[in-house]
């Protein structure tokens, strides 16, 4: 038999990979034919695995565009996108999209999980309508489960292995079974009652970071008027050994989760009539501190008595964190536009990102002539010291330059 993998993205590449180093055959489907042109010439599209990794597993690896090919397979894991729309909504077309599409292929005995992020009630009060347009019955005539997916790009540390695996079953036969498929490949498992406690655990992971980030940099926004080193004061607060969790400010939030995971519980919560109060003030003040920064820009430019307009402004780091290319909701790239918007002249250096045709500008090299380097976000390799050294003026955003103590740096 074999996993099926529907969505072939930063969630379902590693888990068709992980399944297939540990001997399993694996169909994964995408919509996109380039994308699946790719994996079947052993190209990976994902940082996170190599196409080394991919090759060494070709043997069991199966790339389609067909959803019908999953007739065959054991278990289909789904991890399509669950963006928001332009209203910050929650946007589940592709996964509904996905849903009907298996409609037409499931069979009986089959095992179906979603690792889509959604808010709870999803699985039960979306998935097994439209599964069920199948004439198949979820919990009896196949198992229906929620597992959210935990990946944090660019960690190698913990791996879909020893990450702890939550599953939620529609029935307690259901929770069984997706256990049994996941203890292939995870070394802990998490069961929980129902699909609704595994969609809500999810989020509550993502808004607790969410909310402690938004808590930090409203406090350095607060540190930055009173003249006091939010940095020091994170550093001797973090010295407590219990009841405090070390969080650090930034200019801003970004990736695939934080930014957006939230406001499916905030959505949902209405329903309930109930305004989820915390959660969206801790969005607010996240989407607001790229406004803060240009404040800060525009002090670093003045102090110099230069004005942001034609003054050359590199941004140094631009993927939404360190180590990897991921761009989405990177707050880098709100900075830049409103660089722009105010007549800079922006450059930027990001080793994993070669471009921004949105911004029309190329990955830029060290040493040029600028006014002010800002460093946004810190990747691993690049050397913000000689940055420090090159540059007539330096914004650290992410206070990896304290340690030079050097004059011509101002910290966030």
């Amino acid at each position: 038999m074999s996993i099926g993998i529907v969505g072939l993205g930063y969630v379902g590449l590693p888990l068709a990979v992980a399944f297939a180093e540990a001997g399993e055959q694996v169909i994964g489907v995408d919509v996109d034919p380039g994308k699946i042109a790719g994996l079947r010439e052993g190209r990976s599209h994902i940082e996170d695995i190599q196409s080394a990794s991919l090759r060494a597993v070709a043997e069991r690896m199966e790339f389609t565009t067909r959803a019908v090919d999953l007739h065959s397979a054991e278990a289909i894991l789904v991890c399509v996108p669950t963006p928001l729309n332009r209203n910050r909504e929650p946007d589940l077309g592709p996964l509904l999209g996905a849903a009907q599409t298996l409609a037409g292929v499931i069979k009986r005995g089959q095992l179906v999980v979603l690792e889509s992020t959604t808010f709870p009630g999803t699985t039960r009060e979306h998935l097994v309508p439209l599964l069920e347009e199948s004439g198949l019955v979820a919990g009896e005539d196949f198992a229906l489960a929620f597992s959210p997916e935990r990946v944090d790009p660019g960690r190698t540390d913990y791996t879909i292995r020893n990450t702890p695996k939550i599953v939620g079953g529609l029935t307690p036969a259901c929770t069984a079974r997706s256990l049994e498929v996941y203890g292939r490949i995870c070394e802990s498992l998490v069961p929980v009652s129902t699909p609704e406690v595994a969609e809500l655990a999810k989020l509550l992971e993502n808004i607790f970071r969410s909310v402690n980030i938004a808590l930090v940099n409203e406090l350095a926004i607060l540190a930055d008027r009173m003249g006091i080193d939010i940095w020091e004061v994170v550093d001797a607060a973090a010295s407590k050994p219990f009841g405090f969790m070390r969080f650090e400010p930034g200019p801003g939030m970004g990736g695939h989760c934080l930014p957006v995971d939230p406001f499916y519980l905030t959505w949902k919560a209405r329903e309930y009539d109930m305004v989820t109060e915390f959660i969206e003030l801790a969005g607010k003040v996240n989407k607001q501190m790229p406004y803060f920064c240009l404040e800060k820009i525009e002090r670093a430019l003045n102090d110099a008595a230069k004005p942001v307009r034609d003054s050359r402004v590199l941004i140094v780091g631009v993927a939404y964190k360190g180590g990897v290319g991921d761009l989405r909701e990177s707050p880098a790239l709100k900075i830049i536009e409103l660089l722009q918007e105010r007549g800079a002249d922006v450059a930027f250096h990001d080793p994993h990102v070669p471009e921004l045709p949105q911004h029309r500008l190329v990955n830029s090299e060290l040493g040029g002539e600028i006014d002010l380097a800002v460093i946004v976000t810190a990747h691993p390799g690049v050397d913000h010291g000689a940055i420090v050294e090159q540059s007539p003026a330096v914004l650290d955003l992410r206070g990896v330059t304290r340690r030079l103590q050097d004059a011509r740096v101002t910290q966030l």
